[in-house]
């Protein structure tokens, strides 16, 4: 278990890990890939002084495909730079320079962070090339078929098929960090993946073939195949199987990281130790606090915080918590609040600009180009989405569980309930927003004769600003903002369940808003729309 002094080695401990274990499988698979392809390998039983030296040239080329994948694996999606905004960008830097001005940078920090993001790409689309050359020459240059010149255009092949393979891998956004909902032991997570992994490589390697193929066309005919039919099916078959040895290994490199990089870590020092004893929530606070934003160390951190407050593993940590200053209390829930906090403004910020659009009849109808940056605006404030759901799952479970084990009141006396309440229920409001809904005060229900509740008109008109936002129901956008508000109506649900006979009686005394609902302005809608949202949570009708 990791103390607040080894947090930060966390991540090369796992990355080194990482290497090490992935020399396995390459290994395996390169000696069962000899095994079975001896008759068409005549010098595979003969040892020699270049069959080493090959084998390390195939663990070499794995070992620069790892290395590269995770320089350019996140947790989260990063949006890389355009070729567009980096070659303006170089034109105005060698501008600058001819003409001698000294004006200041003018790229932002964000310009700068998907710049890097894009050459990291770049590095490992080009890494892959290279890795997928060298890694099937290695493989197929015992074979008596290929000449010198013919391992040349071998080699060739294995470069377009290891772009085919980098290209998809970014495209498909592969390299971002998917967390398991259900942690498992490394062994099972690894060994679950194995069936996707080899369905992933035999699909790859089939369509490389195919376009490297074609590309060999191209190629001066002292590079390409001379000899019968038989030969030229035999070759084919051997780069074919060469290639889904060479993309299992990677598949499985890819797996091996994703299971290694997604394991819960303890940030909590040993049982029966000093700091177990005196202040074991300083590592976690530590990690959370004061790790890199974004970072895959934050997520871990996370992470931790939301299977510590959800489950009855480690309680004596969750009891830690609620320590008689406080502060810890309190700590803890600032952090949890805090992506839910940014999401909440950047929705807003999305919000306000689709509504300043105009709303005459063709704007409902027609898609304008500023609705779709407007959206993508909003799509990629839900980049975070992890973060934000482990944040709510843990600030509504600690909540609720401060209804039994909040001895000292803190909860309710610090304030830290009417803001949980508070922060969810904006974030709500705002993300709801996204996928159309209403969010102004509603009128009260009309009350006729003999104590008949009449409902109030809908006239299925929407304002502006949700209007333009919610029309596309099948884009990614309202997929997103519907899982978000799945998660923030069961946090409330978690809550509100546990203290519902308490706020009834708040409610019947008229003093539910001072409870439960912060004094000054939140960050989306108002007070008035936050009490009437908690009043539909407690009759069980908010969805």
């Amino acid at each position: 278990m990791p103390s607040s002094s080894s947090s930060s080695e966390i991540i090369n401990n796992r990355f080194l890990g990482f290497l090490i274990w992935q020399l396995i499988h390459p290994t395996i698979i390169y000696l069962i890939y000899k095994t079975l392809l001896s008759p068409f390998t005549s010098h595979f039983f003969s040892f020699s002084l270049l069959t080493p030296f090959f084998f390390f040239i195939f663990h070499s080329s794995l070992l620069l495909f790892s290395y590269t994948l995770s320089t350019i694996s996140s947790p989260q999606v990063t949006q890389a730079a355009s070729l567009s905004e980096i070659a303006s960008s170089i034109v105005r830097f060698f501008i600058n320079s001819v003409i001698g001005s000294s004006s200041p940078n003018q790229s932002t920090p964000s310009f700068r962070s998907g710049v890097r993001t894009s050459l990291g790409f770049i590095l490992f689309v080009i890494s892959s090339a290279i890795s997928g050359s060298i890694a099937v020459v290695s493989l197929c240059r015992n074979s008596d078929l290929f000449s010198g010149f013919e391992l040349i255009g071998l080699g060739f092949r294995g470069f377009v098929f290891g772009l085919i393979y980098g290209v998809h891998y970014v495209y498909l956004k592969r390299w971002v960090l998917s967390f398991p909902i259900i942690q498992r032991p490394r062994f099972f997570s690894f060994k679950m993946g194995l069936p996707s992994s080899a369905r992933i490589a035999l699909k790859l390697s089939s369509l490389s073939l195919l376009c490297s193929a074609l590309v060999v066309v191209f190629l001066p005919n002292k590079y390409k195949s001379k000899g019968t039919i038989w030969k030229f099916i035999v070759e084919q078959g051997l780069f074919y199987i060469g290639s889904i040895a060479v993309s299992l290994c990677w598949e499985l490199s890819h797996l091996l990281h994703q299971v290694l990089h997604t394991k819960r870590c303890v940030f909590a020092p040993p049982i029966g130790s000093a700091a177990a004893e005196t202040n074991p929530s300083e590592p976690l606070l530590g990690a959370l606090e004061e790790s890199t934003p974004k970072s895959l160390l934050q997520y871990l951190a996370y992470l931790d915080l939301c299977m510590t407050c959800e489950n009855n593993v480690d309680t004596w940590r969750r009891a830690a918590f609620f320590e008689e200053t406080g502060e810890t209390y309190r700590r803890v829930v600032s952090v949890c609040l805090r992506p839910l906090e940014q999401l909440t403004s950047k929705l807003c910020e999305g919000l306000e600009g689709s509504s300043k659009e105009k709303t005459d009849r063709f704007s409902h109808q027609l898609c304008s180009p500023t609705d779709l940056v407007n959206e993508l605006k909003l799509n990629e404030s839900f980049n975070e989405f992890q973060l934000c759901e482990w944040s709510a799952r843990a600030v509504s479970a600690l909540t609720a569980r401060s209804h039994k084990d909040d001895r000292f009141g803190i909860a309710q006396l610090s304030g830290c309930n009417a803001s949980v309440m508070s922060t969810l229920l904006s974030c709500l409001l705002a993300v709801e927003a996204c996928m159309g809904k209403k969010t102004h005060l509603q009128a009260p229900q009309l009350m006729g004769p003999t104590s008949i509740k009449w409902a109030t008109l809908n006239t299925g008109k929407r304002d502006g600003a949700t209007a333009s936002v919610g029309k596309r129901r099948g884009g990614p956008l309202h997929g997103k903002a519907y899982a978000m508000a799945d998660v923030l109506r069961t946090s409330i649900y978690m809550i509100v369940s546990v203290f519902h006979n308490e706020m009834m009686g708040s409610t019947k005394a008229g003093i539910l808003e001072k409870d439960w609902i912060v004094g000054s302005k939140p960050l989306y809608g108002t007070c008035d729309i936050l009490v009437q949202k908690l009043s539909l949570f407690l009759d069980f009708r908010a969805s």
